[in-house]
Protein backbone atom coordinates (compact mmCIF):
# COMPACT_ATOMS: atom_id res chain seq x y z
CA UNK A 1 0.00 0.00 0.00
CA UNK A 2 1.35 3.62 -1.02
CA UNK A 3 0.65 7.11 -0.17
CA UNK A 4 -0.65 6.90 3.00
CA UNK A 5 -2.66 10.14 4.03
CA UNK A 6 -1.39 11.88 7.24
CA UNK A 7 -4.69 12.91 8.71
CA UNK A 8 -6.54 9.86 8.31
CA UNK A 9 -3.92 7.93 9.86
CA UNK A 10 -4.37 10.00 12.95
CA UNK A 11 -7.96 9.60 12.85
CA UNK A 12 -7.52 6.35 12.71
CA UNK A 13 -4.81 5.48 15.67
CA UNK A 14 -1.89 7.23 13.63
CA UNK A 15 1.53 4.92 14.40
CA UNK A 16 -1.12 2.01 15.25
CA UNK A 17 -2.36 1.63 11.85
CA UNK A 18 0.70 2.87 10.17
CA UNK A 19 3.01 -0.09 11.38
CA UNK A 20 0.34 -2.21 10.90
CA UNK A 21 0.12 -1.56 7.19
CA UNK A 22 4.31 -1.65 6.99
CA UNK A 23 5.60 -4.36 9.00
CA UNK A 24 2.18 -7.06 9.73
CA UNK A 25 3.21 -5.89 13.41
CA UNK A 26 -0.35 -6.10 15.33
CA UNK A 27 -1.70 -2.55 16.12
CA UNK A 28 -1.77 -3.32 19.71
CA UNK A 29 2.31 -3.57 19.77
CA UNK A 30 2.96 0.07 19.52
CA UNK A 31 0.51 2.00 22.02
CA UNK A 32 1.41 2.65 25.29
CA UNK A 33 -0.50 4.22 28.57
CA UNK A 34 0.59 7.50 28.92
CA UNK A 35 1.90 7.03 31.86
CA UNK A 36 4.03 4.02 30.96
CA UNK A 37 5.50 6.46 28.51
CA UNK A 38 6.64 9.19 31.50
CA UNK A 39 9.03 7.09 33.34
CA UNK A 40 11.86 9.45 33.67
CA UNK A 41 11.81 13.53 33.11
CA UNK A 42 14.76 15.52 32.76
CA UNK A 43 15.38 17.44 36.32
CA UNK A 44 14.23 20.90 34.67
CA UNK A 45 10.59 20.41 33.25
CA UNK A 46 10.11 24.24 32.46
CA UNK A 47 8.76 25.63 29.42
CA UNK A 48 10.46 28.31 27.15
CA UNK A 49 9.74 31.10 26.98
CA UNK A 50 8.60 31.17 30.49
CA UNK A 51 7.32 34.59 31.16
CA UNK A 52 7.14 36.80 28.55
CA UNK A 53 7.82 40.64 28.14
CA UNK A 54 9.92 40.55 31.54
CA UNK A 55 13.95 41.36 30.40
CA UNK A 56 16.86 41.10 33.40
CA UNK A 57 15.39 38.26 34.88
CA UNK A 58 16.25 37.83 38.67
CA UNK A 59 14.96 34.40 39.76
CA UNK A 60 15.61 33.23 43.44
CA UNK A 61 16.87 30.13 44.86
CA UNK A 62 14.35 28.90 46.39
CA UNK A 63 13.07 30.38 49.85
CA UNK A 64 10.78 28.80 52.10
CA UNK A 65 9.69 26.12 49.13
CA UNK A 66 9.02 29.21 47.13
CA UNK A 67 10.73 30.83 43.63
CA UNK A 68 10.51 34.22 43.17
CA UNK A 69 10.73 36.19 39.92
CA UNK A 70 11.60 40.10 39.59
CA UNK A 71 12.84 41.99 36.06
CA UNK A 72 12.43 45.01 33.95
CA UNK A 73 8.62 45.45 32.57
CA UNK A 74 8.33 47.05 29.38
CA UNK A 75 7.07 50.78 30.74
CA UNK A 76 10.13 50.70 32.93
CA UNK A 77 7.87 52.34 35.67
CA UNK A 78 8.11 49.75 38.55
CA UNK A 79 9.52 46.73 40.36
CA UNK A 80 6.93 44.17 40.09
CA UNK A 81 7.59 40.50 42.22
CA UNK A 82 5.67 36.75 41.29
CA UNK A 83 6.11 33.20 43.16
CA UNK A 84 5.05 30.22 43.04
CA UNK A 85 6.44 26.70 44.42
CA UNK A 86 7.74 25.62 41.10
CA UNK A 87 9.90 27.04 38.11
CA UNK A 88 7.30 26.45 35.87
CA UNK A 89 4.29 27.67 38.17
CA UNK A 90 6.17 31.17 37.75
CA UNK A 91 4.34 31.39 34.31
CA UNK A 92 1.11 32.03 35.45
CA UNK A 93 1.58 33.36 39.03
CA UNK A 94 0.00 36.49 39.90
CA UNK A 95 2.18 39.10 39.98
CA UNK A 96 2.21 42.25 42.58
CA UNK A 97 3.72 46.06 42.23
CA UNK A 98 6.07 46.76 44.98
CA UNK A 99 7.31 50.14 44.25
CA UNK A 100 6.04 52.54 41.55
CA UNK A 101 8.57 55.53 40.51
CA UNK A 102 6.64 58.44 41.62
CA UNK A 103 5.24 61.43 38.67
CA UNK A 104 8.45 63.51 38.81
CA UNK A 105 11.77 64.50 40.20
CA UNK A 106 14.75 61.70 40.80
CA UNK A 107 13.87 57.85 40.20
CA UNK A 108 10.65 58.94 37.77
CA UNK A 109 12.74 58.02 34.62
CA UNK A 110 13.44 54.47 33.37
CA UNK A 111 13.60 51.57 35.86
CA UNK A 112 15.49 48.89 35.22
CA UNK A 113 16.76 45.72 36.42
CA UNK A 114 15.79 44.82 39.71
CA UNK A 115 17.06 42.61 41.75
CA UNK A 116 15.66 40.46 44.71
CA UNK A 117 17.69 39.65 47.74
CA UNK A 118 16.80 37.94 50.92
CA UNK A 119 19.53 38.79 53.50
CA UNK A 120 19.22 38.06 57.12
CA UNK A 121 15.32 38.00 58.00
CA UNK A 122 14.98 41.06 55.25
CA UNK A 123 14.49 41.24 51.63
CA UNK A 124 16.36 43.62 49.12
CA UNK A 125 15.89 45.49 45.72
CA UNK A 126 18.38 46.77 44.65
CA UNK A 127 17.54 48.73 40.90
CA UNK A 128 18.81 51.30 38.29
CA UNK A 129 16.35 54.50 38.42
CA UNK A 130 16.73 57.75 36.05
CA UNK A 131 15.18 60.79 36.52
CA UNK A 132 12.50 62.81 35.02
CA UNK A 133 14.36 65.73 33.13
CA UNK A 134 16.95 62.93 32.54
CA UNK A 135 15.73 59.29 31.98
CA UNK A 136 19.69 58.26 31.68
CA UNK A 137 20.55 59.69 34.73
CA UNK A 138 21.22 55.86 36.16
CA UNK A 139 21.84 55.34 39.30
CA UNK A 140 21.59 52.31 41.76
CA UNK A 141 18.93 52.11 44.78
CA UNK A 142 17.83 49.88 47.27
CA UNK A 143 14.29 49.20 48.68
CA UNK A 144 13.99 47.06 52.08
CA UNK A 145 10.63 44.62 53.29
CA UNK A 146 10.92 42.87 56.48
CA UNK A 147 8.32 40.82 55.63
CA UNK A 148 8.86 37.20 54.74
CA UNK A 149 6.53 37.57 51.63
CA UNK A 150 8.43 39.70 49.31
CA UNK A 151 4.94 40.48 47.60
CA UNK A 152 3.55 42.13 50.28
CA UNK A 153 3.04 45.49 51.24
CA UNK A 154 5.63 47.14 53.11
CA UNK A 155 8.88 48.08 51.07
CA UNK A 156 10.94 50.96 52.10
CA UNK A 157 12.85 52.75 50.02
CA UNK A 158 16.67 53.23 51.84
CA UNK A 159 18.26 56.04 49.13
CA UNK A 160 20.80 55.39 46.78
CA UNK A 161 23.61 52.92 46.86
CA UNK A 162 26.58 55.37 47.35
CA UNK A 163 29.65 53.95 44.43
CA UNK A 164 32.98 56.03 44.07
CA UNK A 165 31.80 58.00 41.40
CA UNK A 166 28.81 60.15 40.05
CA UNK A 167 28.12 58.37 36.94
CA UNK A 168 25.65 56.34 35.07
CA UNK A 169 25.90 52.99 37.29
CA UNK A 170 23.19 50.12 37.23
CA UNK A 171 22.44 46.07 37.20
CA UNK A 172 23.84 45.49 40.88
CA UNK A 173 23.70 42.30 42.24
CA UNK A 174 24.82 41.19 45.74
CA UNK A 175 26.61 37.45 47.32
CA UNK A 176 28.29 35.88 50.34
CA UNK A 177 31.89 33.95 49.80
CA UNK A 178 33.84 32.70 52.82
CA UNK A 179 31.69 35.10 55.43
CA UNK A 180 31.94 37.96 53.49
CA UNK A 181 29.20 39.62 51.63
CA UNK A 182 29.82 41.25 47.95
CA UNK A 183 28.56 43.98 46.14
CA UNK A 184 28.80 43.60 41.88
CA UNK A 185 28.02 46.07 39.58
CA UNK A 186 28.47 47.77 36.18
CA UNK A 187 29.47 51.60 35.92
CA UNK A 188 30.55 54.20 33.48
CA UNK A 189 34.52 55.46 35.29
CA UNK A 190 35.00 58.87 34.27
CA UNK A 191 38.63 58.80 32.74
CA UNK A 192 37.75 55.11 30.33
CA UNK A 193 36.66 55.55 27.12
CA UNK A 194 33.72 52.52 27.69
CA UNK A 195 30.04 53.07 28.74
CA UNK A 196 30.10 50.38 31.38
CA UNK A 197 32.68 48.44 33.38
CA UNK A 198 32.38 45.65 36.13
CA UNK A 199 33.49 46.27 39.39
CA UNK A 200 33.53 44.44 42.79
CA UNK A 201 33.66 45.89 46.69
CA UNK A 202 33.20 44.49 49.76
CA UNK A 203 29.83 45.25 52.18
CA UNK A 204 29.33 47.17 55.45
CA UNK A 205 25.56 46.34 55.10
CA UNK A 206 23.37 45.55 52.73
CA UNK A 207 22.96 49.50 52.53
CA UNK A 208 26.27 50.31 51.92
CA UNK A 209 29.85 49.30 50.36
CA UNK A 210 33.39 49.62 52.06
CA UNK A 211 36.80 49.57 51.36
CA UNK A 212 38.72 49.07 47.97
CA UNK A 213 36.77 49.00 44.94
CA UNK A 214 38.36 46.52 42.28
CA UNK A 215 37.33 47.23 38.81
CA UNK A 216 36.95 43.85 37.46
CA UNK A 217 36.69 43.89 33.56
CA UNK A 218 36.51 46.65 30.45
CA UNK A 219 35.12 45.43 27.13
CA UNK A 220 37.58 45.35 25.02
CA UNK A 221 36.94 41.67 22.54
CA UNK A 222 35.47 42.70 19.58
CA UNK A 223 32.36 40.87 20.96
CA UNK A 224 31.99 43.24 24.04
CA UNK A 225 32.47 47.12 21.76
CA UNK A 226 29.29 45.98 19.32
CA UNK A 227 26.82 48.65 18.84
CA UNK A 228 28.38 49.99 22.58
CA UNK A 229 31.22 49.53 24.89
CA UNK A 230 29.57 47.17 27.80
CA UNK A 231 29.94 45.23 29.99
CA UNK A 232 26.81 44.72 32.41
CA UNK A 233 24.19 42.55 33.65
CA UNK A 234 26.98 40.09 36.11
CA UNK A 235 26.01 37.17 38.18
CA UNK A 236 27.54 35.13 40.35
CA UNK A 237 27.82 30.91 40.67
CA UNK A 238 30.00 29.58 42.89
CA UNK A 239 30.91 25.66 42.11
CA UNK A 240 33.81 23.44 41.57
CA UNK A 241 36.91 25.43 43.49
CA UNK A 242 35.95 28.60 41.39
CA UNK A 243 33.89 31.63 41.83
CA UNK A 244 32.07 32.01 38.31
CA UNK A 245 30.87 35.36 36.88
CA UNK A 246 28.71 36.13 33.86
CA UNK A 247 28.22 39.19 32.55
CA UNK A 248 26.44 40.89 29.39
CA UNK A 249 28.26 43.07 26.59
CA UNK A 250 27.42 44.82 23.21
CA UNK A 251 24.19 46.55 22.65
CA UNK A 252 21.10 45.17 23.28
CA UNK A 253 20.04 43.84 20.23
CA UNK A 254 21.21 40.51 18.32
CA UNK A 255 24.48 41.69 18.87
CA UNK A 256 24.14 40.88 22.93
CA UNK A 257 26.07 37.92 24.42
CA UNK A 258 27.10 36.73 27.84
CA UNK A 259 30.71 36.38 28.65
CA UNK A 260 32.41 34.92 31.50
CA UNK A 261 35.12 35.98 34.66
CA UNK A 262 36.76 33.06 36.38
CA UNK A 263 38.62 33.42 39.75
CA UNK A 264 39.67 30.39 41.99
CA UNK A 265 37.78 30.16 45.09
CA UNK A 266 40.66 31.25 47.25
CA UNK A 267 42.21 34.03 45.92
CA UNK A 268 41.31 37.35 46.75
CA UNK A 269 38.32 38.33 45.01
CA UNK A 270 39.41 42.03 45.38
CA UNK A 271 42.30 41.76 43.44
CA UNK A 272 41.62 42.33 40.04
CA UNK A 273 44.83 40.09 38.84
CA UNK A 274 42.59 36.91 40.59
CA UNK A 275 40.51 37.04 37.19
CA UNK A 276 40.34 35.39 33.76
CA UNK A 277 38.56 36.61 30.95
CA UNK A 278 36.83 34.26 28.86
CA UNK A 279 38.11 34.55 25.02
CA UNK A 280 35.05 34.32 23.24
CA UNK A 281 31.44 34.61 24.53
CA UNK A 282 29.66 31.81 26.33
CA UNK A 283 26.02 32.51 25.38
CA UNK A 284 25.06 34.31 22.26
CA UNK A 285 22.51 34.65 19.61
CA UNK A 286 21.70 31.31 17.81
CA UNK A 287 19.78 31.71 14.36
CA UNK A 288 18.94 28.10 14.39
CA UNK A 289 16.71 27.90 17.39
CA UNK A 290 15.39 31.58 16.80
CA UNK A 291 16.86 33.31 19.77
CA UNK A 292 18.67 36.63 19.76
CA UNK A 293 20.42 39.02 21.70
CA UNK A 294 20.68 36.40 24.77
CA UNK A 295 21.55 37.91 28.32
CA UNK A 296 21.52 39.47 31.50
CA UNK A 297 20.86 36.10 33.26
CA UNK A 298 21.11 35.38 36.68
CA UNK A 299 20.85 32.03 38.22
CA UNK A 300 18.59 29.41 40.21
CA UNK A 301 18.10 25.95 40.65
CA UNK A 302 15.63 22.89 40.11
CA UNK A 303 12.91 21.74 42.00
CA UNK A 304 15.57 18.80 42.81
CA UNK A 305 18.15 21.29 44.88
CA UNK A 306 20.73 20.16 42.96
CA UNK A 307 20.43 20.83 39.41
CA UNK A 308 21.76 24.47 38.06
CA UNK A 309 19.40 26.47 35.72
CA UNK A 310 20.75 29.15 33.86
CA UNK A 311 17.72 32.25 33.71
CA UNK A 312 18.28 34.75 31.01
CA UNK A 313 16.24 37.01 28.60
CA UNK A 314 16.13 36.54 24.52
CA UNK A 315 14.33 37.74 21.51
CA UNK A 316 12.64 35.28 19.08
CA UNK A 317 13.79 37.81 16.12
CA UNK A 318 16.39 39.72 14.71
CA UNK A 319 15.13 42.49 13.27
CA UNK A 320 14.01 45.64 15.37
CA UNK A 321 12.23 48.99 14.90
CA UNK A 322 13.99 51.91 16.11
CA UNK A 323 16.00 51.30 19.68
CA UNK A 324 16.13 48.10 20.99
CA UNK A 325 15.94 49.35 24.39
CA UNK A 326 12.19 49.84 23.68
CA UNK A 327 11.72 46.74 22.07
CA UNK A 328 8.94 45.32 24.83
CA UNK A 329 9.94 41.47 23.18
CA UNK A 330 12.70 40.06 25.95
CA UNK A 331 11.37 36.98 27.27
CA UNK A 332 12.01 35.28 30.62
CA UNK A 333 13.71 31.84 29.66
CA UNK A 334 15.41 29.71 31.23
CA UNK A 335 17.19 25.69 30.98
CA UNK A 336 19.47 23.72 32.83
CA UNK A 337 23.06 24.86 33.31
CA UNK A 338 25.69 21.79 32.62
CA UNK A 339 29.01 21.12 33.72
CA UNK A 340 32.28 20.04 31.69
CA UNK A 341 34.61 17.58 33.36
CA UNK A 342 36.83 20.14 33.97
CA UNK A 343 34.43 21.79 36.26
CA UNK A 344 33.38 24.72 34.06
CA UNK A 345 29.92 25.57 33.19
CA UNK A 346 28.84 24.63 29.98
CA UNK A 347 25.82 26.96 28.95
CA UNK A 348 25.11 25.44 25.06
CA UNK A 349 22.88 27.62 22.94
CA UNK A 350 19.48 29.38 23.74
CA UNK A 351 17.34 26.49 23.22
CA UNK A 352 14.30 28.31 21.77
CA UNK A 353 10.82 27.98 22.00
CA UNK A 354 9.13 24.15 23.40
CA UNK A 355 9.02 22.15 26.10
CA UNK A 356 11.93 20.41 28.17
CA UNK A 357 15.62 19.95 27.25
CA UNK A 358 16.68 16.27 27.30
CA UNK A 359 20.13 14.40 27.04
CA UNK A 360 20.20 10.66 26.61
CA UNK A 361 23.15 8.66 28.57
CA UNK A 362 22.91 4.48 28.34
CA UNK A 363 22.36 3.24 31.81
CA UNK A 364 25.49 0.87 31.09
CA UNK A 365 27.68 3.83 30.18
CA UNK A 366 26.54 7.06 31.76
CA UNK A 367 29.20 8.94 31.24
CA UNK A 368 28.43 9.01 27.66
CA UNK A 369 26.07 11.37 26.08
CA UNK A 370 23.90 10.53 22.61
CA UNK A 371 25.35 13.72 20.25
CA UNK A 372 25.04 14.86 16.62
CA UNK A 373 28.43 16.61 15.75
CA UNK A 374 28.40 17.25 11.62
CA UNK A 375 25.10 15.03 11.95
CA UNK A 376 26.27 11.68 12.67
CA UNK A 377 24.97 9.77 15.83
CA UNK A 378 27.23 8.82 18.18
CA UNK A 379 27.75 8.44 22.29
CA UNK A 380 30.38 10.27 22.94
CA UNK A 381 32.07 11.42 26.76
CA UNK A 382 33.19 14.95 27.70
CA UNK A 383 30.97 16.70 25.16
CA UNK A 384 31.76 20.54 25.46
CA UNK A 385 29.64 21.69 22.66
CA UNK A 386 26.43 21.18 24.74
CA UNK A 387 23.80 22.05 22.16
CA UNK A 388 25.17 19.47 20.01
CA UNK A 389 23.95 16.33 22.50
CA UNK A 390 20.71 18.48 23.75
CA UNK A 391 17.31 16.91 22.41
CA UNK A 392 13.44 17.14 23.19
CA UNK A 393 10.66 14.43 23.02
CA UNK A 394 8.59 16.21 20.83
CA UNK A 395 5.27 14.41 19.82
CA UNK A 396 5.64 11.78 17.07
CA UNK A 397 5.95 13.31 13.72
CA UNK A 398 3.16 10.30 12.97
CA UNK A 399 1.60 8.45 15.23
CA UNK A 400 -1.08 8.92 18.25
CA UNK A 401 0.81 7.94 21.50
CA UNK A 402 4.58 8.15 19.54
CA UNK A 403 7.80 10.50 20.23
CA UNK A 404 10.33 12.26 18.11
CA UNK A 405 13.25 13.17 19.15
CA UNK A 406 14.04 16.38 17.92
CA UNK A 407 17.61 18.41 17.57
CA UNK A 408 17.86 21.47 20.00
CA UNK A 409 20.48 23.16 18.12
CA UNK A 410 19.41 22.23 14.31
CA UNK A 411 15.43 21.91 15.37
CA UNK A 412 14.96 21.16 11.90
CA UNK A 413 15.91 17.38 12.48
CA UNK A 414 15.05 14.36 13.68
CA UNK A 415 16.66 11.35 14.82
CA UNK A 416 15.35 9.06 11.94
CA UNK A 417 15.77 5.65 11.41
CA UNK A 418 14.99 4.57 7.75
CA UNK A 419 14.37 0.78 6.93
CA UNK A 420 17.04 -1.56 6.99
CA UNK A 421 19.59 1.68 7.57
CA UNK A 422 20.97 3.02 10.16
CA UNK A 423 20.46 5.58 13.02
CA UNK A 424 20.91 9.45 11.73
CA UNK A 425 19.54 12.79 12.33
CA UNK A 426 17.85 14.17 8.80
CA UNK A 427 16.21 17.41 8.17
CA UNK A 428 12.13 17.65 8.34
CA UNK A 429 10.17 16.24 5.10
CA UNK A 430 6.66 16.90 4.55
CA UNK A 431 5.60 13.06 3.84
CA UNK A 432 4.61 9.84 5.56
CA UNK A 433 7.84 7.90 5.41
CA UNK A 434 9.39 10.72 7.10
CA UNK A 435 7.06 10.52 9.65
CA UNK A 436 7.28 6.93 10.54
CA UNK A 437 10.82 6.64 10.37
CA UNK A 438 11.54 9.77 13.09
CA UNK A 439 8.61 8.67 15.18
CA UNK A 440 9.34 5.92 18.46
CA UNK A 441 7.26 4.61 21.13
CA UNK A 442 8.97 5.60 24.57
CA UNK A 443 8.39 3.15 27.22
CA UNK A 444 9.68 2.19 30.75
CA UNK A 445 13.24 1.10 30.45
CA UNK A 446 13.67 -2.66 29.10
CA UNK A 447 16.93 -3.08 32.03
CA UNK A 448 15.21 -0.33 34.40
CA UNK A 449 12.43 0.63 34.64
CA UNK A 450 12.89 4.45 36.16
CA UNK A 451 15.19 4.83 32.74
CA UNK A 452 13.31 4.53 29.38
CA UNK A 453 13.66 3.14 25.99
CA UNK A 454 12.48 3.92 22.37
CA UNK A 455 10.87 0.90 20.49
CA UNK A 456 10.62 1.69 16.66
CA UNK A 457 6.93 1.92 15.14
CA UNK A 458 8.13 0.36 12.31
CA UNK A 459 8.84 -2.72 14.16
CA UNK A 460 7.78 -3.24 17.35
CA UNK A 461 10.58 -5.86 17.87
CA UNK A 462 13.74 -3.31 17.76
CA UNK A 463 15.04 -0.83 19.95
CA UNK A 464 17.42 1.94 19.50
CA UNK A 465 20.78 1.46 21.68
CA UNK A 466 24.52 1.35 21.37
CA UNK A 467 26.40 -0.88 20.07
CA UNK A 468 29.75 -1.26 22.49
CA UNK A 469 31.84 1.26 20.24
CA UNK A 470 29.95 4.55 20.79
CA UNK A 471 27.45 3.96 17.63
CA UNK A 472 23.73 4.49 18.06
CA UNK A 473 22.03 1.53 16.60
CA UNK A 474 18.65 -1.03 16.31
CA UNK A 475 18.95 -3.87 18.28
CA UNK A 476 16.14 -6.26 18.97
CA UNK A 477 17.42 -6.82 23.02
CA UNK A 478 15.10 -9.42 23.31
CA UNK A 479 15.61 -10.76 26.79
CA UNK A 480 19.67 -10.10 26.50
CA UNK A 481 21.34 -8.85 30.09
CA UNK A 482 23.83 -6.72 28.09
CA UNK A 483 21.46 -6.73 24.88
CA UNK A 484 18.56 -5.06 27.16
CA UNK A 485 20.85 -2.43 29.26
CA UNK A 486 22.45 -1.16 25.82
CA UNK A 487 18.52 -0.47 24.48
CA UNK A 488 18.06 1.33 28.11
CA UNK A 489 19.08 5.53 28.52
CA UNK A 490 18.62 7.85 31.22
CA UNK A 491 17.54 11.06 30.98
CA UNK A 492 19.39 14.36 32.21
Amino acid sequence: MTGLDRRSLFRAGGAVTAASVLTGAPATAVAEPAGDRQAQAPALTTRNPLVEQRADPFITRPVRGMYYLTGSVPEYDRVVVRGASTLDGLADARERTIWRRPASGTMAGFIWAPELHRIGDHWYVYFAAGDSDDPFRIRTYVLESANDDPRAEGWVLRGRMITPWESFTLDATTFTHRDRRYFLWAQHEPGIDTNTNLYLAEMSSPLAITGTVARLSVPTASWEIQGFRVNEGPAVLIRNGRVFVTFSASATDARYCMGLLTADENADLLDPRSWTKSANPVFSTNAATSQFGPGHNSFTVAEDGRTDVLVYHARDYRDITGDPLFDPNRHTRVQQLHWNEDGTPSFGVPVGKGGPISRLSPVDSPALVLRHFEFRLRFEGNVRELGDSQFRFVPGNLGARTVSLRSVNFPDRHVRVPTGDVPRIDPFEDNDRYGLDTSFVREPGLADRSAVSLRLTTDARMFLAHDGNGRLVVSQPGRDRIERARATFRIS
